[in-house]
């Protein structure tokens, strides 16, 4: 079921790319790949093997033992491990998962962050090692130091494809590397690299667009500012994720089986990493899907257990000579692994197992393992080596992971002014008809919604905890929601707030802004599973319930929309006289104001710039690239070129798709 073949032919011109359309973006688009690839491509990186490192790696080796070894391709969360465990098993790396904080104190201060980043590294230069050898603490910075109180949460992905600057977005990366050396940390677990098909997958958002070429263009963009020179106060490690075709699976399962063919897999999911490779990235991610070759059948099984795609054609044929990382406990997907052992998962290319709470059965397994000759010694020693070449060229050996001039600095984690040029970047204009927007200032706006006073609906998951979930705006510390933006611009007595809309008459007000969208949620919680439909109305019905509270009662009605996806929402357009895609802006909505309202001498202070990353699907059932569109990725209008959107056909979902 869906629209109409007249309501779709009536919409043609309105689903044109932006510079068909009307809409006309003043930016040169990401440049498409000039010719499609046969085969994995050798990747040069910018960053250079050094013979000086590549000596003293060797000596480093020679003088290690098995356990020691083991120890360096270990990686626990730092909530199950203690600095003096770190000393005496020689652990090689730790991490903190979404919701893991110093003494599980969301609120810890930087200093402690640095204080226990300090306690770590200290315990591994206390080991017997015949060479002391540093930790590497990694974290999931995804859209800033997300997981830290008082700091600026920037847009997901998704919005920062909207915006189509990749400067922007190596901007952002430098923030948010500075803003992790300030709390010790040097291992960032970003950038995402997917190529988002489904929009059904909950890490959509985590996803910069359909188009490989953007993502491309933006996969050296986020290495260059996360990495800069690798050894500066304000450079970190990072990992290009989560290889391959984690954004590629079937009706978009989160961990599922992509089923595609090699020559997409080629050009399409290993787009971004090409970049990223070749701006320098030190470490891979491997994900936690599968391959399954469209062409010829052959199943490849699980990415953590692939050695043709980790060894062969990452290692092989692009030639990276940093580390994979597992993901989170990902090892046990392998077939014949559970959690604390998987030699095939080694074999296959895994250079560093992320295992969060079986770190010590995993050593005393694996080292069984190499004794038993299930894992050959030589296979080992590549994985150190690695590991070992990213700590040299990182600068690890020669200086404490909070030492430098950010060191415990909480001034460090904001870049609130670079956050709120973000979001006015990334929203996307999808409807204005009567030039309702820009709103003059001096009148009384009311404001409705669940998320208008929400700052974790604005930043979605990996925001503070895993999910996103059970916080509240004292949890972040910093940062303003879109209500708090807007009575600082029209003043208290300008803003009225009615979450629902209930029992007030929008008739006596200028203009009703809608602050609605989708709660937060990360992986594999966020999945729309096939065959529930992708109609928003249908998920959120309180979000339909106060648009029917205050459309067409007198006043215009601007919808702001929080989602990490494109959905089908033509109820909520037809009950809009505009209606924004904000995205998840994160914390500094303020940035969103500056779009809604003209400047205090009544002339437009800001025009919209973005432009849909993604495909906005025309009916409840489609939820790939290929499916009904109601607008066409590169679709956004502008205040300086006005275009109305007509009545649209509206379906309701049915019960099941297919």
């Amino acid at each position: 079921m869906g629209v109409s073949r007249l309501t779709l032919a009536m919409l043609t011109v309105l689903a044109l790319p932006a510079a068909a359309g009307g809409a006309v973006d003043p930016r040169p688009a990401a440049p498409a790949t000039a010719k499609p690839l046969a085969d994995w491509p050798a990747v040069k990186s910018a960053v250079g093997r050094d013979p000086k490192i590549e000596r003293r790696i060797a000596s480093i080796l020679a003088g290690m033992t098995l356990e020691q070894k083991i120890g360096q391709m270990t990686q626990p969360d730092v909530r199950y491990i203690a600095p003096d465990q770190v000393r005496q098993y020689h652990i090689g790396s730790v991490l903190n998962g979404g919701g893991a904080w110093p003494a599980m104190n969301k609120h810890a201060t930087v200093k402690e962050w640095a204080d226990l980043a300090q306690a770590f590294h200290a315990a591994a230069m206390q080991t017997d090692a015949k060479v002391k050898i540093p930790l590497i603490w990694g974290t999931d910075a995804v859209h800033g130091h997300n997981n830290v109180l008082g700091a600026t949460v920037f847009p997901h992905n998704i919005g920062l494809g909207a915006a189509r600057d990749p400067q922007l977005v190596e901007e952002i990366a430098r923030a948010t590397a500075k803003a992790s050396r300030a709390t010790g940390i040097s291992w960032v677990f970003a950038p995402t690299l997917a190529v988002a098909q489904d929009q059904r997958w909950g890490r959509t958002y985590e996803s910069f667009s359909s188009d490989p070429a953007l993502v491309r263009l933006y996969g050296a963009a986020a290495v260059r500012g996360l990495q800069g020179t690798l050894t500066g106060d304000g450079d970190v490690v990072a990992t290009a994720k989560h290889y391959l075709a984690d954004g590629g699976t079937v009706h978009g399962n989160d961990q599922g089986e992509a089923r595609t063919s090699r020559l997409d897999l080629i050009n399409v999911h290993g787009a971004g990493y090409y970049s990223a490779l070749a701006a320098g990235a030190q470490t891979v991610m491997a994900s936690y899907s599968s391959w399954t070759d469209a062409g010829s059948g052959a199943a490849g099984g699980k990415m953590h257990g692939n050695r043709a795609l980790l060894t062969d054609a990452l290692k092989g044929r692009m030639g990276f000579d940093g580390f994979v990382v597992s993901d989170w406990n990902a090892i046990e997907q392998v077939p014949g692994c559970t959690k604390a052992h998987c030699p095939a998962s080694i074999n296959a290319g895994v250079d560093m197992v992320m295992v969060p709470e079986d770190w010590r059965a995993f050593i005393a397994n694996t080292v069984a393992d190499v004794k038993a000759g299930r894992i050959a010694m030589a296979r080992i020693d590549d994985a150190v080596t690695r590991i070992l070449r990213v700590k040299l060229r990182a600068g690890l050996f020669e200086r404490l992971p909070a030492a430098g001039a950010f060191n415990g600095r909480a001034d460090a984690l904001e870049a609130r002014d670079l956050a709120r040029r973000a979001v006015r970047e990334s929203l996307v204009l999808l409807k204005n008809n009567d030039a309702v927007l820009p709103l003059r200032r001096g009148g009384r706006v009311l404001v409705v919604g669940k998320s208008a006073d929400s700052l974790s609906n604005q930043s979605g998951g990996w925001t503070r905890t895993w999910q996103g979930t059970e916080n509240t705006n004292a949890d972040f510390g910093t940062g303003q929601t879109l209500l708090a933006a807007l009575r600082e611009a029209l003043g208290a007595d300008g803003v009225e707030f009615n979450e629902t809309g209930a029992g007030v008459d929008p008739a006596k007000y200028t203009a009703v802004i809608a602050v609605i969208g989708e709660t937060p949620y990360a992986e594999y919680n966020g999945d729309i599973d096939w065959p529930a439909p992708l109609q928003h109305s249908a998920r959120y019905k309180e979000d339909l319930a106060v648009l029917d509270a205050v459309s067409g009662r007198g006043a215009p009605v601007v919808t702001i929309f929080y989602s990490g996806r494109t959905v089908y929402a033509n109820d909520l357009l037809n009950r809009s006289d505009a209606f924004v895609a904000a995205w998840l802006p994160g914390t500094e909505a303020a940035g969103i104001a500056d779009l809604l309202l003209r400047d205090g001498n009544g002339r437009i202070a800001y025009d919209f710039r973005g432009s849909l990353p993604f495909a906005w699907p025309g009916d409840a059932c489609t939820s790939t690239v290929n499916g009904t569109i109601l607008f066409r990725p590169g679709y956004g209008l502008r205040y300086d070129s006005p275009k109305a959107v007509s009545a649209l056909t509206f379906t309701p979902a049915p019960e099941a798709c297919g």
